[in-house]
């Protein structure tokens, strides 16, 4: 999993979140390139309906590559 830091944008996005609700952010875009040899391994291991869901191990990553994009961007800007 990695976010492709050439394509980080600024936006304005009215979109609906995971639950479907409408949303509004003016934020950034960050494009995350999830391996399909990754993407069963993750969704096998993730409960929605548990708390401690998905592992620290795969919450570690994900927040890693969300970070390290935005400081990047935040530097670079």
């Amino acid at each position: 999993m990695v976010a492709d830091q050439t394509q980080i944008l600024p936006a304005f996005v009215i979109a609906e979140d995971q639950h479907g609700d409408p949303v509004a952010i003016d934020g950034i875009v960050i494009p995350v390139i999830i391996d399909n040899d990754e993407i069963e391994g993750l969704l096998d291991a993730y409960d929605p309906a548990a708390s401690a869901s998905p592992t620290a191990a795969d919450s570690r990553v994900i927040a890693r590559v969300v970070m390290d994009s935005l400081k990047r961007y935040i530097e670079g800007a």
